[in-house]
C-alpha cells in the first residue's frame, strides 16, 4: 500500500474521514446518516478554525483518507479533545495509532494543557487498550441515544503533569 501521510487538510479529507467512520460504525454499533453527518459538520468546523500553533490534525492517503487523529486544543483552555482517531483497517497493527497517539499527547505537554480527554464507545476493546497503555483512564461512563440506539459512550482522559 503507497500512503502518505499528512499534517494539514487534504482535499477530501472531511468526506473521506466522515465516510471512513460512518463505515466503521454502522458495521460495529449500527450507526446511520446522523453520526456521518455530525462527524463531517464538526470535523469541518474543527478545520475552519484550526491552528497549526495550537491543534494537531494528521491523515494517511492513497487516493482516499485511511486514517486521521486530530487534537483540537480550541474547544476549552483546561484541556485538549482528541477527536476523529481511525484507522482502516489495513493500516492497523503497523504502530501509525501509537505513533499518532504520542504525537498528540506530545502536542498537549508542549501547550502545557493540564488534560487530554476523548469519548470512546463500550466494545471497541482495541480502542481502549492503546488508550489505556498511553495512560488515558475512564472517567465517565453514559448510555446514550444520541447516534440512533443506545450505546455506552465513555469519556477517557489522561492527566498531563
Amino acid at each position: 500500500m503507497d500512503i502518505t501521510l499528512h499534517s494539514a487538510w487534504i482535499p477530501g479529507a472531511i468526506g473521506d474521514i466522515a465516510a471512513l467512520h460512518a463505515r466503521t460504525y454502522a458495521v460495529s454499533h449500527g450507526f446511520g446518516a446522523y453520526f456521518e453527518a455530525k462527524v463531517a459538520r464538526e470535523l469541518g468546523d474543527f478545520l475552519l478554525r484550526f491552528d497549526p500553533a495550537r491543534d494537531l490534525f494528521r491523515c494517511a492517503a492513497d487516493s482516499r483518507v485511511l486514517g486521521s487523529i486530530a487534537l483540537d486544543c480550541g474547544e476549552d483552555p483546561g484541556s485538549a479533545h482528541l477527536r476523529w482517531f481511525i484507522l482502516d483497517p489495513a493500516l492497523r497493527g503497523q504502530g501509525l495509532g501509537r505513533r499518532w497517539l504520542a504525537e498528540a499527547v506530545d502536542q498537549a505537554r508542549r501547550l502545557g494543557v493540564p488534560e487530554v480527554y476523548l469519548w470512546t464507545l463500550a466494545g471497541l476493546d482495541a480502542a481502549t487498550h492503546l488508550y489505556e497503555q498511553a495512560g488515558f483512564r475512564v472517567t465517565e461512563e453514559v448510555a446514550a441515544e444520541q447516534w440512533g440506539r443506545r450505546v455506552a459512550e465513555r469519556r477517557m482522559a489522561l492527566r498531563i503533569a
